[in-house]
Protein backbone atom coordinates (compact mmCIF):
# COMPACT_ATOMS: atom_id res chain seq x y z
CA UNK A 1 0.00 0.00 0.00
CA UNK A 2 1.71 3.26 -1.02
CA UNK A 3 0.73 6.86 0.48
CA UNK A 4 -2.09 7.60 -1.93
CA UNK A 5 -3.99 4.18 -1.54
CA UNK A 6 -3.28 4.89 2.62
CA UNK A 7 -4.99 8.34 2.31
CA UNK A 8 -7.64 7.56 -0.01
CA UNK A 9 -8.74 4.49 2.37
CA UNK A 10 -9.13 7.47 4.73
CA UNK A 11 -10.70 9.88 2.79
CA UNK A 12 -12.97 7.19 2.53
CA UNK A 13 -13.70 6.42 6.14
CA UNK A 14 -11.92 3.39 6.16
CA UNK A 15 -8.94 1.84 7.71
CA UNK A 16 -5.98 1.40 5.72
CA UNK A 17 -2.55 -0.22 7.53
CA UNK A 18 -1.84 3.00 9.24
CA UNK A 19 -2.86 6.26 10.13
CA UNK A 20 -2.21 8.60 7.01
CA UNK A 21 1.00 11.12 8.61
CA UNK A 22 1.16 14.88 7.43
CA UNK A 23 3.77 17.30 7.65
CA UNK A 24 4.19 19.52 4.82
CA UNK A 25 1.72 18.28 2.45
CA UNK A 26 -0.40 21.76 2.74
CA UNK A 27 0.16 25.65 4.01
CA UNK A 28 -1.95 24.78 6.67
CA UNK A 29 0.25 21.92 8.05
CA UNK A 30 3.68 22.13 7.62
CA UNK A 31 6.46 24.12 9.94
CA UNK A 32 7.98 27.20 10.49
CA UNK A 33 11.58 27.95 8.77
CA UNK A 34 13.21 28.09 12.48
CA UNK A 35 11.75 24.86 13.95
CA UNK A 36 12.49 22.91 10.45
CA UNK A 37 15.92 23.61 10.31
CA UNK A 38 16.60 22.92 13.91
CA UNK A 39 14.47 19.66 13.48
CA UNK A 40 17.20 18.68 10.53
CA UNK A 41 19.76 19.49 12.70
CA UNK A 42 18.36 17.12 15.16
CA UNK A 43 18.04 14.20 12.68
CA UNK A 44 21.87 15.27 11.27
CA UNK A 45 20.61 15.77 7.43
CA UNK A 46 22.51 17.92 5.08
CA UNK A 47 22.08 22.38 5.50
CA UNK A 48 20.11 23.01 2.68
CA UNK A 49 18.69 26.69 2.03
CA UNK A 50 14.89 26.40 3.22
CA UNK A 51 12.49 27.05 0.90
CA UNK A 52 9.64 29.61 2.48
CA UNK A 53 7.07 28.79 0.32
CA UNK A 54 4.37 30.40 2.59
CA UNK A 55 5.83 34.01 2.85
CA UNK A 56 3.83 36.03 5.30
CA UNK A 57 3.86 33.09 7.85
CA UNK A 58 8.29 32.14 6.89
CA UNK A 59 6.71 28.26 6.57
CA UNK A 60 8.85 25.87 4.40
CA UNK A 61 8.50 23.25 1.98
CA UNK A 62 9.36 19.81 3.42
CA UNK A 63 12.70 18.64 1.17
CA UNK A 64 12.75 15.37 -0.04
CA UNK A 65 14.88 13.80 2.46
CA UNK A 66 13.38 14.89 5.61
CA UNK A 67 9.81 13.54 3.64
CA UNK A 68 11.28 9.98 2.88
CA UNK A 69 12.71 10.21 6.91
CA UNK A 70 9.71 10.62 8.70
CA UNK A 71 7.39 8.29 6.13
CA UNK A 72 5.30 11.58 5.54
CA UNK A 73 2.11 10.69 2.87
CA UNK A 74 1.42 13.82 1.68
CA UNK A 75 2.61 15.83 -0.79
CA UNK A 76 2.02 19.88 -1.87
CA UNK A 77 1.12 21.61 -5.01
CA UNK A 78 1.35 24.71 -5.36
CA UNK A 79 0.89 27.50 -7.80
CA UNK A 80 3.32 29.52 -9.31
CA UNK A 81 3.43 33.41 -8.63
CA UNK A 82 1.84 35.08 -11.34
CA UNK A 83 3.95 37.22 -14.03
CA UNK A 84 2.52 40.82 -12.71
CA UNK A 85 3.99 39.96 -8.95
CA UNK A 86 7.04 39.36 -7.13
CA UNK A 87 8.31 39.68 -3.89
CA UNK A 88 9.61 43.45 -3.27
CA UNK A 89 10.61 43.90 -0.28
CA UNK A 90 11.54 47.10 1.35
CA UNK A 91 13.21 48.62 4.53
CA UNK A 92 10.73 50.64 7.03
CA UNK A 93 12.72 51.72 9.93
CA UNK A 94 12.30 48.61 12.07
CA UNK A 95 10.51 46.61 9.58
CA UNK A 96 10.94 44.26 6.74
CA UNK A 97 7.98 44.79 4.39
CA UNK A 98 6.18 44.11 0.83
CA UNK A 99 3.06 44.48 -1.17
CA UNK A 100 0.99 41.28 -1.77
CA UNK A 101 -0.74 41.13 -5.02
CA UNK A 102 -3.98 41.68 -3.40
CA UNK A 103 -2.17 45.80 -2.48
CA UNK A 104 -2.26 44.15 1.25
CA UNK A 105 0.71 45.57 3.00
CA UNK A 106 2.87 43.02 5.24
CA UNK A 107 5.96 43.68 7.74
CA UNK A 108 7.89 42.14 10.08
CA UNK A 109 10.11 43.51 13.00
CA UNK A 110 13.31 43.12 11.78
CA UNK A 111 14.62 41.80 15.14
CA UNK A 112 13.07 38.96 16.88
CA UNK A 113 10.29 38.58 13.97
CA UNK A 114 8.88 35.63 13.11
CA UNK A 115 6.12 36.44 10.75
CA UNK A 116 4.90 39.09 8.64
CA UNK A 117 1.90 40.69 10.09
CA UNK A 118 -0.81 42.75 7.93
CA UNK A 119 -0.69 46.59 8.57
CA UNK A 120 -2.14 47.93 5.22
CA UNK A 121 -5.77 47.11 4.48
CA UNK A 122 -6.65 48.71 1.08
CA UNK A 123 -10.32 48.87 1.14
CA UNK A 124 -9.96 50.01 4.74
CA UNK A 125 -11.82 53.55 4.04
CA UNK A 126 -14.04 52.33 1.19
CA UNK A 127 -17.76 53.97 1.58
CA UNK A 128 -19.49 52.95 -1.93
CA UNK A 129 -20.14 50.25 -3.30
CA UNK A 130 -18.90 50.63 -6.50
CA UNK A 131 -15.29 50.44 -4.73
CA UNK A 132 -16.18 47.38 -3.50
CA UNK A 133 -17.25 46.12 -7.37
CA UNK A 134 -14.54 47.89 -9.20
CA UNK A 135 -11.55 47.31 -6.95
CA UNK A 136 -8.92 45.60 -9.24
CA UNK A 137 -8.49 41.46 -8.58
CA UNK A 138 -5.31 40.14 -9.34
CA UNK A 139 -5.53 37.74 -12.79
CA UNK A 140 -7.05 34.10 -11.84
CA UNK A 141 -6.15 32.96 -15.45
CA UNK A 142 -2.47 33.96 -15.31
CA UNK A 143 -0.48 31.49 -17.17
CA UNK A 144 2.43 31.60 -14.79
CA UNK A 145 -0.40 30.07 -12.11
CA UNK A 146 -0.44 27.03 -13.41
CA UNK A 147 3.03 26.46 -15.27
CA UNK A 148 4.24 24.28 -12.46
CA UNK A 149 0.91 22.17 -11.46
CA UNK A 150 1.65 18.91 -13.96
CA UNK A 151 5.42 18.73 -13.16
CA UNK A 152 4.92 18.91 -8.86
CA UNK A 153 1.99 16.58 -9.06
CA UNK A 154 3.59 13.72 -11.28
CA UNK A 155 6.73 13.99 -8.99
CA UNK A 156 4.03 13.35 -6.21
CA UNK A 157 2.47 10.73 -8.21
CA UNK A 158 5.53 9.00 -8.92
CA UNK A 159 6.73 8.92 -5.14
CA UNK A 160 2.97 7.23 -4.52
CA UNK A 161 2.35 10.39 -2.66
CA UNK A 162 -1.12 11.44 -2.51
CA UNK A 163 -1.61 15.33 -3.82
CA UNK A 164 -3.25 18.57 -1.92
CA UNK A 165 -3.65 21.06 -4.27
CA UNK A 166 -3.22 24.83 -3.38
CA UNK A 167 -5.92 27.51 -4.24
CA UNK A 168 -5.08 30.89 -5.64
CA UNK A 169 -4.91 32.96 -2.11
CA UNK A 170 -6.78 32.59 1.18
CA UNK A 171 -10.80 31.75 1.59
CA UNK A 172 -13.34 33.91 0.64
CA UNK A 173 -14.21 35.33 3.95
CA UNK A 174 -10.73 35.62 5.06
CA UNK A 175 -9.53 37.82 1.92
CA UNK A 176 -12.40 39.78 2.35
CA UNK A 177 -11.49 40.64 6.42
CA UNK A 178 -7.52 41.12 4.89
CA UNK A 179 -9.20 43.50 2.01
CA UNK A 180 -10.96 45.68 4.18
CA UNK A 181 -9.07 45.20 7.75
CA UNK A 182 -10.60 42.80 10.55
CA UNK A 183 -12.16 45.82 12.56
CA UNK A 184 -14.18 47.08 9.51
CA UNK A 185 -14.91 43.67 8.21
CA UNK A 186 -17.03 42.73 11.73
CA UNK A 187 -18.80 45.85 11.56
CA UNK A 188 -19.79 45.32 7.78
CA UNK A 189 -21.02 41.99 8.56
CA UNK A 190 -23.44 43.84 10.75
CA UNK A 191 -24.17 46.77 9.22
CA UNK A 192 -22.91 46.85 5.75
CA UNK A 193 -23.62 43.22 4.37
CA UNK A 194 -24.08 44.32 0.92
CA UNK A 195 -20.04 45.21 1.05
CA UNK A 196 -19.10 41.89 1.86
CA UNK A 197 -21.27 40.15 -0.20
CA UNK A 198 -20.28 41.86 -3.27
CA UNK A 199 -16.55 41.07 -2.35
CA UNK A 200 -17.71 37.22 -1.88
CA UNK A 201 -19.01 37.16 -5.39
CA UNK A 202 -16.28 38.36 -6.76
CA UNK A 203 -14.00 36.00 -5.16
CA UNK A 204 -16.09 33.01 -5.48
CA UNK A 205 -16.08 33.88 -9.43
CA UNK A 206 -12.29 34.48 -9.05
CA UNK A 207 -11.76 31.14 -7.48
CA UNK A 208 -14.15 29.60 -9.54
CA UNK A 209 -11.66 30.20 -12.91
CA UNK A 210 -8.84 29.38 -10.99
CA UNK A 211 -10.11 25.63 -9.96
CA UNK A 212 -11.58 25.27 -13.03
CA UNK A 213 -8.30 25.83 -15.09
CA UNK A 214 -5.92 23.44 -12.40
CA UNK A 215 -8.29 20.89 -12.64
CA UNK A 216 -8.54 20.47 -16.33
CA UNK A 217 -4.87 20.27 -16.02
CA UNK A 218 -4.10 17.94 -12.93
CA UNK A 219 -7.01 17.09 -11.32
CA UNK A 220 -6.56 12.83 -12.16
CA UNK A 221 -3.66 13.44 -9.86
CA UNK A 222 -5.31 15.66 -7.14
CA UNK A 223 -6.92 14.04 -3.95
CA UNK A 224 -7.78 17.11 -1.65
CA UNK A 225 -8.06 20.82 -2.93
CA UNK A 226 -7.51 22.99 0.25
CA UNK A 227 -10.15 26.04 1.13
CA UNK A 228 -9.28 27.96 4.14
CA UNK A 229 -11.49 30.97 6.57
CA UNK A 230 -10.77 31.12 10.12
CA UNK A 231 -14.50 31.28 11.07
CA UNK A 232 -13.66 30.85 14.81
CA UNK A 233 -12.41 32.27 18.09
CA UNK A 234 -10.85 30.90 21.48
CA UNK A 235 -14.00 30.48 22.56
CA UNK A 236 -16.93 30.78 19.95
CA UNK A 237 -17.34 31.44 16.02
CA UNK A 238 -16.19 35.06 15.45
CA UNK A 239 -19.83 35.78 13.52
CA UNK A 240 -23.24 33.60 14.51
CA UNK A 241 -24.67 31.04 12.51
CA UNK A 242 -26.63 32.66 11.17
CA UNK A 243 -24.85 35.39 9.47
CA UNK A 244 -22.77 32.36 8.64
CA UNK A 245 -25.89 30.82 6.91
CA UNK A 246 -26.75 34.31 5.46
CA UNK A 247 -23.56 35.84 3.97
CA UNK A 248 -20.63 32.93 3.58
CA UNK A 249 -22.31 29.61 3.69
CA UNK A 250 -24.61 29.72 0.26
CA UNK A 251 -21.04 31.19 -1.36
CA UNK A 252 -19.37 28.31 -0.15
CA UNK A 253 -21.99 25.52 -1.33
CA UNK A 254 -21.44 27.23 -4.71
CA UNK A 255 -17.78 27.22 -4.92
CA UNK A 256 -17.30 23.90 -3.30
CA UNK A 257 -20.02 22.25 -5.43
CA UNK A 258 -18.14 24.00 -8.43
CA UNK A 259 -14.58 22.65 -7.43
CA UNK A 260 -16.24 19.13 -7.16
CA UNK A 261 -18.07 19.08 -10.82
CA UNK A 262 -14.22 19.54 -12.04
CA UNK A 263 -12.79 16.70 -10.84
CA UNK A 264 -13.26 13.49 -8.13
CA UNK A 265 -11.71 15.70 -5.27
CA UNK A 266 -12.42 16.01 -1.20
CA UNK A 267 -12.62 19.36 0.18
CA UNK A 268 -9.78 19.84 2.62
CA UNK A 269 -11.29 23.67 4.29
CA UNK A 270 -9.40 24.92 7.32
CA UNK A 271 -11.11 26.47 10.17
CA UNK A 272 -9.07 27.72 13.75
CA UNK A 273 -10.78 28.19 16.99
CA UNK A 274 -14.28 27.27 18.47
CA UNK A 275 -16.36 26.21 15.23
CA UNK A 276 -18.21 23.33 16.40
CA UNK A 277 -21.11 25.21 16.56
CA UNK A 278 -20.63 26.34 12.49
CA UNK A 279 -19.74 22.38 11.49
CA UNK A 280 -23.32 21.16 10.42
CA UNK A 281 -23.40 24.16 8.63
CA UNK A 282 -19.76 23.55 6.81
CA UNK A 283 -20.77 19.93 5.96
CA UNK A 284 -24.24 21.07 4.55
CA UNK A 285 -21.59 23.56 2.32
CA UNK A 286 -20.02 20.59 0.94
CA UNK A 287 -16.93 20.71 2.86
CA UNK A 288 -15.05 16.53 3.24
CA UNK A 289 -12.28 17.16 5.69
CA UNK A 290 -11.69 19.77 8.32
CA UNK A 291 -8.49 21.32 9.38
CA UNK A 292 -6.64 22.07 12.15
CA UNK A 293 -9.31 20.41 14.51
CA UNK A 294 -7.94 23.09 17.55
CA UNK A 295 -8.54 20.83 20.22
CA UNK A 296 -7.21 23.66 22.45
CA UNK A 297 -10.50 25.80 21.86
CA UNK A 298 -13.49 25.56 23.18
CA UNK A 299 -15.92 22.41 22.65
CA UNK A 300 -13.61 20.92 20.42
CA UNK A 301 -13.35 18.06 21.89
CA UNK A 302 -12.00 14.88 20.22
CA UNK A 303 -14.24 12.10 21.18
CA UNK A 304 -17.62 14.33 20.68
CA UNK A 305 -15.96 15.74 17.70
CA UNK A 306 -15.93 12.15 16.17
CA UNK A 307 -19.05 10.59 17.58
CA UNK A 308 -21.17 13.65 16.23
CA UNK A 309 -19.49 14.43 12.78
CA UNK A 310 -17.05 11.07 11.97
CA UNK A 311 -19.55 9.71 9.48
CA UNK A 312 -19.40 12.78 7.92
CA UNK A 313 -16.02 14.44 8.21
CA UNK A 314 -12.32 13.60 7.69
CA UNK A 315 -10.33 14.69 10.91
CA UNK A 316 -7.34 16.51 9.02
CA UNK A 317 -4.92 17.73 12.03
CA UNK A 318 -5.32 17.12 16.42
CA UNK A 319 -2.62 15.37 16.47
CA UNK A 320 -0.91 17.33 19.13
CA UNK A 321 -1.92 20.87 20.42
CA UNK A 322 0.45 23.25 19.43
CA UNK A 323 -0.82 25.71 21.27
CA UNK A 324 -0.43 24.12 24.89
CA UNK A 325 1.71 21.64 24.32
CA UNK A 326 4.14 20.89 21.48
CA UNK A 327 6.37 23.97 22.16
CA UNK A 328 6.22 23.72 25.75
CA UNK A 329 5.33 20.06 27.59
CA UNK A 330 8.22 17.54 27.74
CA UNK A 331 8.62 15.13 25.11
CA UNK A 332 6.89 12.40 27.61
CA UNK A 333 3.72 15.09 27.85
CA UNK A 334 3.45 15.16 24.34
CA UNK A 335 3.90 11.01 23.67
CA UNK A 336 1.01 10.90 25.79
CA UNK A 337 -1.23 13.63 24.59
CA UNK A 338 -0.53 12.48 20.79
CA UNK A 339 -2.03 8.81 22.12
CA UNK A 340 -4.86 10.20 23.63
CA UNK A 341 -5.16 12.01 20.32
CA UNK A 342 -4.98 9.39 18.25
CA UNK A 343 -7.49 7.00 20.30
CA UNK A 344 -9.98 9.26 20.08
CA UNK A 345 -9.72 9.96 16.14
CA UNK A 346 -8.53 7.11 14.54
CA UNK A 347 -10.90 4.12 14.36
CA UNK A 348 -12.88 3.80 11.74
CA UNK A 349 -10.52 5.72 9.58
CA UNK A 350 -11.43 9.01 8.79
CA UNK A 351 -8.10 10.88 10.49
CA UNK A 352 -4.92 11.95 8.69
CA UNK A 353 -2.51 12.48 11.50
CA UNK A 354 -1.08 16.32 11.34
CA UNK A 355 -0.06 18.78 14.18
CA UNK A 356 -3.09 21.62 15.23
CA UNK A 357 -2.43 23.85 12.47
CA UNK A 358 1.90 24.60 11.48
CA UNK A 359 4.64 24.06 13.54
CA UNK A 360 5.67 27.26 14.99
CA UNK A 361 9.33 28.35 15.48
CA UNK A 362 9.20 27.73 19.11
CA UNK A 363 8.93 24.03 19.23
CA UNK A 364 11.88 22.06 20.28
CA UNK A 365 13.04 19.10 17.63
CA UNK A 366 13.14 16.52 20.50
CA UNK A 367 9.43 17.40 20.83
CA UNK A 368 8.67 16.83 17.01
CA UNK A 369 10.04 13.59 17.56
CA UNK A 370 7.78 12.30 20.68
CA UNK A 371 4.97 13.51 18.76
CA UNK A 372 6.02 11.30 15.40
CA UNK A 373 7.46 8.57 17.18
CA UNK A 374 4.11 8.42 19.01
CA UNK A 375 2.48 8.14 15.91
CA UNK A 376 4.45 5.12 14.65
CA UNK A 377 3.97 3.32 17.80
CA UNK A 378 -0.18 4.38 18.27
CA UNK A 379 -0.79 4.98 14.69
CA UNK A 380 -1.40 1.27 13.37
CA UNK A 381 -4.51 -0.55 12.80
CA UNK A 382 -4.83 -3.93 13.78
Amino acid sequence: MNSRDRVQLALNHQEPDRVPFDLGGTGLSTIHVTAYQNLRRRLGLPDLEPRVAFVAEQLVLVDDDLAQHLQTDVRPVLPGTTSSFAYRYRDEGDYRAYTDEWGIGWRMPKEGGFYYDMYHHPLARADSLDQFKNYPFPNPLDEDRFAPLRAQAEAAAAKGKAVALAGPCAGIAEVVSWLRGYEQYYIDLALNQNYVATLLDRLVEFKSAYWERALAEIGHLVDVVVEADDLGGQNAPLMSPRTYRTLIQPRHRRLFSFIKEQAPVKVFYHTCGAVRKLIPDLIDAGIDILNPVQISAAGMDLRGLKQEFGRDLVFWGGGVDTQGVLGTATPDQVRAHVRQNIEALAPGGGFVFAAVHDIQANVPPENILAMWETWQESGQYS
